[in-house]
């Protein structure tokens, strides 16, 4: 995944996603410690539906369950757990002086295998059979560490790069690999107590490899005493800051509703099927949220600010002034076959090219009368791409325009956009003198066409209907914005001189 530089995979992982996965996943942690907590002797559910099957087996065992190891885990639950250093020792302690493993039947680790497994090269014969459960394992292992290493970057202000955390992960996997280890991952427990711990940079990491392997090389038989409830208790303590998260719900809600939406059907997914699949279903869900929202977008006229080189949507006001039989409109999401028909429907609407030659869309005041469309200045600085599918529309856009005699001006087309525009072939349909910079550049040429009443080069339709009075005081309220805008320039830049 590296060498193909996959980490980009990352991005879609989004916030929601993020915080939902971990927050359902140290659910399925809590769960999974129960039984250990309790002191009940359970088999362990996986599959979906895991973290409900586990919590029916408890319930239906909950009578069995061991008062000794009961009272353990309250006890380390309200005394040991603020000093886990000494969590571990005293227990391990207790249990060996009162005999607490054979007195009152409480599960105790046992006898840690000493020393490290012999290397072996695996056999690559296996794995044909193994590759399919190998992918989804790396890509859930990855972002489970990636989600992790988002969270405390966001928490502690640092960045992070996908491309390193997989170099790391695929070096220490095919080390460990020789050793017939798991495959390993951050995992929520462990990163928690870590950050608990008061660790900061990798030598905290360096510390934690120091004591495991100082475990499995001397101090094993040391941790032969101690509860599993003590350290299922642990596990569960380091979770809160996991479950913390749930607080961010109301804000998040108040924020963004798409957002929460996605939060709650990841969580949801994660909690109900099991982390892979809701992971899965987070990422879907929220892939689909981005193309919904881009297919929502409507098609907004702009009209002009007095005494200013903007334009605003005239739904934000009715103060903006706009020349009649000019529609200047923008349409601020990306042009793909997705939204390919949307835009062919607002265009249609708004100049009035719908089969039955309906009325031009009015988005100024109620009471305002609307007059035939001439020229139409397309705002495509909102589209960050075209697909070819889009392009096709906007070359049959063009046509259209043509034929109903409507005079087509494109501004501000960034360079992907404009280059995939030409090769679909629009200056067949339209000039380089239709194509402008920006909408104050095409909104003046426009408008200096009016005013002179000239034919528009495409159209078949005699002058344009348009009011040159009105034209002209367009022209000049334009003119006094750029005037003005220019003035305080040169104001600004006297106070600097004076200031320097």
């Amino acid at each position: 995944m590296f060498a193909l530089q996959l980490g980009v995979l990352s991005t879609f992982l989004s916030e929601p996603v993020v915080k939902a996965l971990t927050s359902g996943a140290a659910l399925h942690v809590l769960v999974s410690q129960l039984p250990s907590l309790l002191g009940l002797r359970l088999p362990r559910q996986i599959g979906c539906f895991a973290l409900f099957k586990t919590l029916a087996a408890v319930l239906t065992a909950l009578p069995q369950s061991s008062p000794a190891e009961l009272t353990i885990s309250a006890l380390s639950l309200a005394l040991l757990v603020p000093v886990k250093e000494l969590n571990v020792l005293l227990a391990s302690v207790l249990c060996f002086t009162s005999s607490l493993d054979t007195r009152y039947n409480v599960q105790i680790v046992g006898l840690l295998p000493g020393g490290f497994p012999q290397p072996l090269l695996p056999n690559l014969a296996e794995l044909p059979r193994i590759l399919d459960d190998a992918l989804p394992i790396a890509l859930v292992a990855f972002a489970v560490s990636a989600s992790l290493a988002s969270i405390y970057a966001d928490k502690y202000s640092y960045t992070i790069d996908s491309n390193q955390e997989l170099l790391a992960h695929g070096a220490s996997n095919l080390i460990s690999s020789l050793f017939s280890c798991f495959p390993n991952s951050a995992t929520l427990a462990t990163t928690s107590l870590l950050v608990d711990a008061g660790g900061n940079t990798q030598l905290a990491g360096l510390f934690s490899c120091i004591v495991v392997l100082s475990v499995l090389l001397w101090l094993g038989p040391f941790f032969y005493y101690l509860p599993k409830a003590v350290l299922a208790c642990i596990n569960i303590s380091s979770m809160r800051q996991m479950f913390f998260q749930m607080q961010e719900l109301p804000q998040l809600w108040r924020v963004s509703r798409m957002d929460f939406a996605v939060w709650m059907v990841t969580w949801v997914s994660v909690v109900t099927l099991s982390v892979d699949l809701g992971l899965a279903v987070g990422v879907v869900f929220s892939m689909m949220t981005v193309v919904c929202r881009t297919q929502r977008v409507q098609c907004v006229a702009l009209g002009l600010a007095e005494g200013t080189e903007l334009y605003r949507p005239l739904q934000e006001s009715h103060k903006l002034l706009q020349v009649p039989g000019l529609c200047i409109l923008s349409y601020p999401t990306p042009l793909y076959f997705g939204t390919r028909g949307q835009f062919r429907h607002n265009l249609e609407r708004h100049l009035g090219l719908g089969r039955g030659k309906e009325t031009p869309k009015v988005d100024g005041p109620p009471d305002a009368v609307a007059e035939p469309v001439r020229v139409v200045v397309l705002d495509c600085s909102g589209v960050a791409f075209a697909d070819a599918a889009g392009a096709r529309e906007v070359v049959q856009l063009a046509s259209r325009c043509q034929d109903a005699g409507i005079h087509l001006l494109l501004a501000q087309c960034n360079a992907s956009v404009l280059r995939t525009l030409t090769q679909a072939g629009l200056l067949d349909r339209v000039t380089p003198e239709q194509l402008f910079v920006s909408v104050q550049d095409a909104a003046a040429h426009a408008l200096e066409r009016l005013v002179r009443g000239q034919r528009p080069r495409g159209g078949s339709q005699g002058v344009l209907g348009c009011s040159q009075g009105g034209a002209r005081q367009w022209l000049k309220i334009q003119a006094e914005g750029v005037k003005k805008g220019a003035e305080e320039e040169d104001e600004g830049r006297d106070g600097d001189e004076m200031i320097s």
